[in-house]
């Protein structure tokens, strides 16, 4: 049996509680710790961990010598200080994403990963949906042909009062804005799709979120080794949340949501109909492939729990964060600066540290609202895409 600990009884946490007890023969939730306790009882008590300890000081859990994994789902300022700890006291860790809130501190947490021979895993939970498995599959098999260029929209919405939560919209604590806590999904994606870029160019503002330091909106162009181009929207300014990730190749379109087409030219290079034999063969590819099982945050936590139980690789590693977030910094670079930025960034960057990047971008306004907690807890993770 694999023991649990969770560090952190907001919102998210009841995501990756529902996970661990989808696999009760596997894992067990020993523990659960929130600086504000009665958030932790009231996890305990809605999920009905009768025998979970509850503290309110983390550093109690890394005394308790059955934790196997330490789940941390507290805001991104604390996640390195709370994984380096986790690790040094040889617990394997979990950490929602944004890994950390700069690549100083994601190196702190893959050096301790890698010194204390424990297991670090990035939330990425897109990664294990059925869709994107699949579209990545389509992308290796060669079939829409070398990728050319990619449409990322990360379309959200949030009202007003969603940075009033004491943490949300400062570039202290949270760690900047749509681009790091909610675009960062689709970043990944395009990531484990297309690889790493080499040049970033990007501008960003904040339009409509008066109670917030950070963004609420940017665009990013990315170009690729191979000459690709990428376009990402980054927005908590979309109504209806309608999101897509549209890859084109030489041969044919692919996406998520699904849709595949290829064109076809007449002799004077216009379109004159589509490649109907193409499209059947990819999309008999599509369905041949497997559909995954679970949803949710549900695969990833499987996932970790294999690694734990057998040689099992993750899919989600800490390198695999530190690329998203690496990403996501150059995006904020290039914002602040109007230049190219170059990859990777060196830790001779002024952004290469929480600091660095803080003295740096656009402080759109003064955060006037703290508030400790909503009445309200719940969240979505917006539209299905199916």
């Amino acid at each position: 049996m694999i023991n649990i600990a969770i560090i952190g009884a907001g919102n998210i946490s009841s995501a990756h509680i529902q996970g661990f007890l989808e696999f009760k023969d596997r894992c067990k939730i020993v523990a659960i710790s929130d600086i504000y306790r009665g958030k932790a009882e009231e996890k305990k008590r809605r999920f009905g961990l009768n025998d979970a300890i509850v503290y309110d000081d983390y550093k109690k859990i890394l005394e308790m010598e059955d934790v196997d994994i330490v789940d941390i789902c507290t805001p991104p300022y604390t996640h390195a200080d709370i994984a380096v700890d986790s690790l040094n006291a040889g617990k394997n860790v979990i950490v929602e994403k944004p890994m950390a809130a700069s690549l100083e501190e994601c190196d702190r947490m893959i050096e301790a990963s890698r010194k204390n021979k424990k297991l670090l895993s990035v939330i990425s939970q897109n990664r294990f949906r059925t869709q994107f498995m699949k579209l990545k599959k389509i992308v290796e098999s060669g079939l829409a042909g070398d990728i050319v260029h990619a449409q990322v929209d990360s379309f959200w919405w949030r009202g007003h009062s969603y940075y009033d939560l004491w943490w949300r919209g400062t570039w202290e604590k949270e760690g900047g804005g749509c681009t790091l806590n909610h675009a960062i999904h689709h970043i990944d994606m395009l990531i484990w799709l297309l690889g790493m870029p080499e040049e970033v160019q990007a501008v960003m503002n904040n339009v409509a979120h008066d109670n917030a330091e950070v963004e609420d909106i940017s665009i990013a162009i990315l170009k690729y080794k191979s000459g690709a181009l990428a376009q990402i929207t980054s927005s908590v300014v979309h109504h209806g949340e309608e999101q897509q990730i549209i890859l084109q190749g030489k041969k044919a379109r692919i996406s998520v949501p699904w849709k595949v087409y290829a064109s076809t030219a007449s002799s004077n290079g216009f379109p004159s109909g589509r490649d109907e034999e193409l499209e059947k063969k990819i999309q008999d590819y599509y369905d041949s492939l497997e559909e995954t099982k679970y949803s949710g945050h549900t695969p990833q936590i499987d996932d970790v729990l294999k690694a734990l139980e057998s040689e099992h690789e993750i899919l989600v590693k800490g390198s695999d964060g530190r690329n998203a977030l690496e990403l996501i910094t150059a995006i904020y670079k290039a914002a602040t600066t109007r230049e190219v930025v170059k990859l990777p960034l060196k830790k001779d960057d002024p952004f290469y540290t929480v600091d660095g990047i803080m003295s740096s971008v656009p402080h759109f306004y003064k955060k006037k609202t703290f508030v400790e907690n909503f009445n309200d807890e719940r969240i979505t993770f917006g539209r299905d895409i199916k």
